[in-house]
């Protein structure tokens, strides 16, 4: 398949339209979208009270239920939105309406949502089934030509094990090949969670795409990097695994307040290796091991903001192969800064240090997913389910100025609500095993400002009606609903 051909292709009225829609953002001329709840489900969040010591206070948000499983959208009737809600891409079209392509995690699927000029979701389809994901689809980047020079696809990453590959997914993809795999060998074999393409003003004229490693085995999670000499080519590039330039492998080894030389060291072959035969390589080229690498995401803003890369390591229980501590427990954020002529160099920090239980990042619970804007980043908690958990999944704010983290969402399981045992199927759910995820910022895209979409992922909320509703074979039991929120009020 030629990659670059299918990509830019306009072959379709719905390709021009989507490429037109991603160049120009927003038609100036839209209507302004409303802000309401869509959803005949509540919102599955609330908002925490203002922190003191002089942090930002929370009390000004607001929450709207976007999308949920139990929708009926008009032109759609039998649609069902399925569970894990997951990573997420939005543009507009010319016809002023907007497109929203999500992933479906645990349906191993993708779905493309039309919403109206006022932002009300009215026709919902899966453009990849589960025959066609094969693997949970965790976070994703929609690449567009203005962002990023190339595209507009959807690049969506398979976390099911060593095996898994990316996903170039159209924006026009035909529901009617929802079965069709998309995945593209170039970037490699990972458990990934994401694969995020730079800003084309990063490295203008190159291809560099930054690739997250969940693995939790002997040689756990890495940092990859995809590199190509000529724009939106996912063909022909080389891959890369980040390493310390002492040669040193332990995650623990590294602390806060220490920025560490590092590069990414070439893998060989890449398109022709096992996912199990890059892992064997991890020792050999020196590669940093992660307890858990998930999102990724960069600093918006100038050319340099877009080589300031930031990652998630979400952490593993210290048992096994973490029995000895040399990967972090409670999880961290990284923060990766590139060299300005050379993406295979760079420099990386601890900035949030989720092991250190008396510093700044003291209450987290496993940070998963991180939406980055240019002043701030946005960390989602997934919690491995230790047993000692404090509360439920937080999304908090990180000051990237200040350094100042603070809490400012907590999933709500309605354990207390009338409703209760809708969304706690099979008893009260534990504290903490609800996540979110997938958070972007669409405030250029709707034209209102410090608004932000989020999926939920309520993995007790379950029932029959949810079933394989993606269409595949693959996932016919799969049984979780989710939902998408938006959130008013953030500083971007």
């Amino acid at each position: 398949m030629q990659l670059n051909k299918l990509f830019l292709s306009a072959t379709t009225a719905f390709s021009v339209m989507a490429l037109s829609a991603c160049q120009d953002h927003r038609d100036p001329n839209s209507p302004v979208i409303t802000l309401q709840n869509r959803s005949v489900t509540p919102v599955l969040a609330k908002v925490l009270p203002g922190a003191a010591n002089g942090r930002l206070a929370a009390d000004g948000l607001k929450l709207y239920s976007l999308l949920s499983s139990d929708d009926k959208l008009e032109q759609s009737p039998n649609y069902v939105f399925g569970g894990s809600a997951d990573g997420a891409g939005i543009f507009q079209n010319p016809d002023g309406n907007y497109t929203v392509l999500v992933n479906n995690e645990d349906n191993f699927a993708v779905s493309r949502i039309t919403l109206d000029k006022t932002f009300k979701p009215v026709k919902g389809e899966y453009i990849l089934n589960s025959d066609g994901g094969t693997w949970r689809l965790c976070s994703a980047t929609l690449a567009t030509p203005v962002e990023h020079g190339f595209g507009p696809v959807f690049l969506t990453s398979g976390e099911s094990g060593q095996e898994s590959r990316t996903h170039a997914l159209q924006v026009d993809a035909d529901p009617q090949q929802a079965a069709i795999s998309r995945e593209v060998s170039a970037l490699g074999r990972w458990s990934a969670e994401n694969a995020v393409p730079l800003p084309k003003s990063a490295y203008p004229g190159k291809t560099v795409i930054v690739i997250g490693d969940d693995d939790s085995d002997a040689n756990g999670g890495q940092v990859a990097l995809y590199l190509a000499n000529t724009v939106g080519d996912l063909d022909n590039g080389s891959l890369y695994m980040l390493k310390r330039a002492d040669g040193n492998q332990k995650e623990m080894d590294m602390t806060t307040g220490t920025k560490y030389d590092v590069e990414f060291v070439k893998i060989e072959n890449q398109k022709t290796l096992t996912g199990a035969q890059i892992n064997a390589k991890v020792n050999e080229l020196k590669g940093i091991k992660f307890g858990r690498v998930e999102d990724v995401d960069y600093r918006k803003g100038n050319g340099a903001n877009g080589r300031e890369v930031f990652f998630a390591v979400t952490g593993q229980n210290n048992t096994g192969v973490n029995a000895d501590y040399s990967r972090s427990k409670y999880g961290r954020i990284y923060r990766l800064t590139l060299d300005a002529n050379d993406p295979t160099k760079g420099k990386l920090e601890v900035v949030l240090n989720g092991d250190d239980r008396n510093g700044p990042a003291k209450t987290f619970q496993d940070p998963d997913n991180i939406c980055v804007t240019t002043n701030y980043a946005y960390i989602m908690e997934d919690p491995n389910g230790y047993g000692d958990e404090k509360h439920d999944a937080y999304v908090y704010q990180y000051n990237l100025s200040s350094g100042v983290l603070t809490p400012i969402l907590e999933l709500d399981h309605r354990r207390n609500e009338a409703d209760a045992a809708k969304y706690n199927v099979g008893g009260t759910s534990e504290l903490g095993s609800w996540e979110s995820s997938g958070m972007i910022d669409v405030s250029d895209v709707t034209g209102r400002p410090n608004t932000f979409m989020l999926g939920i992922q309520p993995h007790t909320w379950r029932g029959p009606q949810y079933q394989g509703v993606d269409g595949g074979s693959v996932r016919k039991s799969e049984n979780q609903a989710s939902q998408l929120i938006l959130i008013e009020g953030l500083p971007r």
